[in-house]
């Protein structure tokens, strides 16, 4: 028997969790009832799971872990993270439904880092691998872990499509415990034989059903059938539609299955309103809601549209920027970071940005066009009102598409508000903060970067990784970020919070939720 089986018999005993003999096959047999509605009937779990913790002191996890959550200011559980840890930490497959916001990162990041501390992989063989659907959420779930990975001196590998294959390729060789990765890039690393899965034991799918809608179930499926069968799964989805229940039959093994804040319906900080306009009077109305006081993301259908209404804000002095699919890796990495740090206060976006971006504090999202339906309707809302904080979702919507409005928000299970505003009304300043821009033009100038940035005393150096902030390292003593430039994902892009100023997102009060916990 290999260390990691030893290790997981050791856990699964200490912990209660059946033996894989107990449990019901994967490939379809067991007990399902009957599926009902736009969602599929979630599994009946043959094996009593596990009570929920209020702590994360009642975990059997690595000290290390326990003391980096308390030094990331994560104090206190999120209801998913306290439903599923006590499970996955004891080798059971988890089904976890949650909103995007919810805490899922930390719920199976904590228990995939525990279950793989002590252990070291071999030049292209990860032990533990997440699947996502975009390049953004890969970063996110990376910067995110890094920090405990870090504490358990653990290698993270990201591997995402748009960024130097060589390197990525360079990082695997080089032995990474973790790998995040999207399905195409990870697929295509593994037919140049740089990385094999034979000895991934712990397998985690996040968003499912955005991989499934994107069209990545054959790669999906095609990886999951080369890590270790008797590995352990964890599937994370804001929605369990029938695209995600072929995953759940052929994949998970009597799954403990938690439902937490199944959408953003249920989720009581965040208001919803549909404001009726006319079509001569809407692109007044977005402009006078983008010049609000405060960072809004607004969607639209394309990203032509995106990109035309970026330059008219910024020609009547709104400080827009676009994100969409037809940037470069480098482009979107370096648009977030500047939302995120408010230099742009206006992201035009198109659902390329409705998954995997965190931004802390934003408490406006604005459907522009509305959603094809309502899992896209939930994902972009899902960027507000995140870990506790509050936040509104308001989409516009011309008179041909109230009905098709309706029956969206119906099938969201949300009611609304719906009032019907025209630009300089009292109404739509209530709502959103509108108000009239400046009429002054912008001209949008890249922040200082690492390379240009004058050296200071104890910040990373070009070359060495980065520093606490960025979360990656460079060497063996700690975590690794691999991807773009410097073998780090996240590449220096992102400008580097300034010195007693602590980052986005950084040890936030209990009170508002845990922090990084929320992610």
């Amino acid at each position: 028997m290999n260390r990691n089986s030893s290790v997981r018999s050791r856990t699964d005993r200490r912990q209660g969790a059946p033996s894989r003999s107990a449990k019901a096959g994967r490939n379809g047999r067991g007990s399902r009832p009957a599926a009902s509605g736009g969602e599929f009937a979630v599994p009946v779990t043959l094996t009593p799971g596990l009570p929920a913790v209020e702590a994360f002191t009642e975990l059997d996890m690595p000290e290390q872990l326990l003391t980096a959550l308390g030094a990331e200011g994560v104090t206190t559980p999120f209801p998913i993270q306290a439903a599923t840890l006590p499970n996955s930490l004891a080798g059971r497959d988890v089904l976890g439904r949650g909103r995007t916001g919810s805490g899922k990162t930390l719920a199976f990041g904590l228990a995939l880092l525990a279950r793989t501390a002590g252990q070291r992989a071999e030049p292209r063989q990860p032990l533990a691998l997440v699947l996502v659907p975009t390049r953004e959420l890969a970063q996110q779930v990376t910067d995110a872990l890094t920090p405990y990975a870090r504490s358990l001196r653990l290698r993270i590998a990201t591997v995402v499509g748009g960024l130097s294959i060589g390197r990525q390729a360079s990082a695997l060789r080089g032995g990474a415990e973790v790998v995040v990765a999207t399905p195409g890039r990870l697929k295509d690393l593994i037919d140049r034989d740089d990385c094999r899965l034979d000895r991934v034991a712990v397998t985690v799918l996040d968003e499912a059903d955005q991989m499934a809608d994107m069209g990545f179930m054959p790669q999906v499926t095609a990886l999951l059938d080369q890590v270790r069968p008797d590995g352990q799964r964890m599937l994370f989805s804001a929605t369990l539609d029938r695209n995600v229940d072929r995953l759940v039959r052929n994949y998970l093994s009597d799954p403990v299955v938690h439902s937490v804040d199944p959408s953003a319906g249920a989720v009581t900080t965040m208001e919803h309103h549909v404001l009726h306009v006319e079509d001569e009077d809407k692109h007044a109305t977005t402009t006078e809601i983008a010049a609000r006081d405060g960072r809004v993301i607004m969607f639209l259908d394309t990203k032509h549209a995106a990109d035309r209404l970026a330059k008219k804000l910024l020609a009547v002095g709104v400080r827009a920027a676009s994100l969409h699919g037809g940037k470069s890796q480098s482009q979107r990495n370096r648009t977030l970071a500047q939302f995120k740090d408010g230099h742009v206060s206006v992201l035009v976006a198109t659902n390329v940005a409705a998954r995997g971006i965190h931004v802390d504090n934003l408490d406006l999202v604005v459907n522009v066009d509305p959603p094809a339906d309502h899992k896209d309707y939930l994902h972009r809302g899902g960027r507000t009102a995140r870990a506790g904080e509050s936040g509104t979702v308001v989409t516009l919507v011309l008179p041909s598409q109230r009905r098709d409005m309706t029956r969206l928000m119906a099938d969201a299970g949300i009611t609304p508000q719906t009032t019907r505003v025209r630009s300089g009304g009292s109404e739509l300043s209530r709502i959103t903060g509108a108000q009239a821009p400046s009429g002054v033009p912008v001209v949008l100038t890249p922040p200082p970067t690492a390379e240009n940035r004058p050296a200071r005393s104890g910040a990373a150096r070009k070359g060495s990784g980065s520093g606490r902030d960025g979360g990656a390292r460079g060497n063996g003593g700690g975590a690794r970020s691999n991807g773009g430039n410097g073998g780090a994902e996240h590449n220096g892009s992102a400008p580097r919070p300034r010195r007693g100023r602590p980052a986005q997102g950084r040890r936030r009060s209990a009170a508002g939720g845990n922090g990084t916990a929320g992610r």
